[in-house]
């Protein structure tokens, strides 16, 4: 039998992804002992399955897409995309799917690496299994963090496992276009991934069972998504489900041999075939292997936190990232990294816990109604805080004010024929801004000036001396002040 190693630190991480890597970086510059359990890559999720590859696989369409509505330029980008050369960047920016850099700079900042599948044994203690059958016993005075964040959740579909269909990670990792791509599912991933590939080659079928894209955000931006997305030649179908799928074998191939035809039936009948087929269905809390019934959680679960990632019921662990389900976004789970680096480091040196109040040090209040997100697709769409809806279900007295972005001087110069549109969700009562929505091309480099207007609940009134720079599409802000005005 072999041995088991022990070791003591201060706090020991579950998960090397961003988030985890951001905690453990928080925690050793705060001068405590640190270590890092990963059982792929170093980097995680983000930076070689999502947000880097995905972004990489976009640019070149949203820049050919941009470059279209110029005159002068138009004509020069009206052939295909170069699909090897677009793919042979998504490689580099994802490292080629290799963790050395990552490597580097954990050793860098004196954070210890240990490689190998991590579970809790009870509280405080992680058992780290290497892939060489090694076994090392981890125990931390201090705070346990899992960071493990999230999977692709598949539908319950018989056969769908024989099927082999791609999750976000093989659509963003493809080494070529298929010919003919199904994509189910509306939210991001789907809307990301349909932009992506019916650019670099595949003809895309999207189904998608709710009424429109994007459910999450204002009505406007799925519906101005979809128009983009149909002018580019997907074929979308809303109000459709899928009730069966199966893939038959490739000509000449025994049965379950070759990667063949993916046939997808839906619930009106339709027979739709494939080379490959994306489920885009959601996610679900990679915690079901990381021994969270010997600290009485239920395998498998999301885990519920304070605002400084503590885990409810606990004083030692921690959850940070997806697994919280509190922001499923990298850039939020980074945030609460430093959120709860910090609260454990002031924790450990026996600090109190007056900076937990709501925009602490110690607190991720940006979660509850400050959350920004980018969907880049053609157009784009960026939003931070409530939605009208959600506004009004929280309670707040608002009112939505809405501007044509064509009214804007800088989008006629940005791109012939610019189509988007804009919403401040305003209090009513507090008179600041509860919620923006931004759709069009380009938007996604606005979206940080109205997070920290929302963040800062700056009054409307100070907004109004915020003068936009002329002729950019920052100069939407005055418009939408002037209609709230009248």
């Amino acid at each position: 039998m072999t041995e088991t190693e022990s070791i003591v630190y201060d706090v020991v991480v579950v998960g090397a992804g961003p988030v985890g890597e951001n905690v453990a970086d928080r925690t050793r510059a705060a001068g405590l002992s640190t270590a890092i359990v990963e059982d792929e890559l170093v980097g995680g999720e983000c930076s070689y399955w999502a947000c880097m590859p995905s972004k990489a696989l976009l640019r070149p369409v949203i820049a050919r897409a941009d470059a279209g509505r110029l005159p002068g330029l138009s004509q020069a980008v009206r052939g295909p995309l170069d699909a090897e050369a677009v793919l042979k960047r998504r490689d580099y920016m994802a490292s080629d799917w290799k963790d050395d850099g990552q490597v580097q700079w954990l050793n860098g900042v004196g954070v210890d690496l240990h490689r190998g599948h991590g579970r809790l044994t009870g509280p405080r203690t992680v058992l780290v299994e290497g892939p060489d059958g090694s076994r090392t016993e981890l125990t931390a005075r201090h705070a346990v963090a899992v960071c493990t964040g999230t999977r692709a959740a598949l539908p319950d579909l018989p056969g769908l496992a024989e099927v082999r269909p791609w999750t976000s990670r093989e659509a963003t990792s493809a080494r070529r276009a298929p010919e003919r791509l199904i994509v189910v599912g509306g939210g991001v991933v789907a809307v990301e991934m349909a932009t992506a590939w019916q650019n670099l080659g595949s003809q895309v079928t999207m189904l998608v069972r709710g009424k429109g894209l994007l459910p999450r955000m204002e009505p406007f931006a799925g519906e101005l998504i979809a128009q983009g997305l149909t002018e580019a030649g997907v074929d979308l179908r809303t109000g459709v489900s899928v009730t069966s799928v199966t893939r038959e074998p490739a000509a000449g191939a025994s049965a379950g041999g070759g990667n063949g035809t993916v046939v997808a039936v839906t619930d009106a009948g339709e027979r739709i075939e494939a080379e490959e087929i994306l489920f885009a269905t959601g996610r679900a809390p990679k915690t079901d292997t990381i021994g969270l019934e010997t600290v009485g959680l239920d395998p498998g679960s999301w885990l519920s936190v304070d605002d400084s990632m503590r885990v409810e019921g606990t004083d030692w662990l921690y959850a940070v990232g997806d697994v919280n389900h509190r922001a499923l976004l990298t850039h939020q789970g980074k945030y609460q990294a430093r959120i709860a680096g910090a609260a454990i480091a002031a924790r450990a040196s026996g600090g109190t816990d007056e900076e937990s109040a709501a925009w602490g040090a110690h607190a991720a209040t940006a979660d509850h109604g400050a959350v920004p997100q980018v969907v880049f697709t053609d157009p784009e769409a960026a939003a931070v805080g409530l939605s009208l809806a959600e506004a009004e279900q929280a309670g707040h007295r608002v009112r939505a004010v809405d501007v044509d972005f064509a009214s804007v001087a800088g989008a006629g110069l940005y791109a012939e024929g610019y189509r988007g549109r804009a919403r401040v969700v305003v209090d009513l009562e507090e008179e600041i801004l509860r919620g923006v929505t931004f759709v069009g091309p380009g938007v996604g480099e606005l979206i940080h000036s109205a997070t920290i207007a929302v963040v800062g609940e700056v009054p409307l009134d100070r907004l109004w001396h915020a003068v936009p720079s002329y002729p950019t599409l920052s100069e939407v802000w005055l418009r939408l002040l002037e209609a709230y005005r009248g």
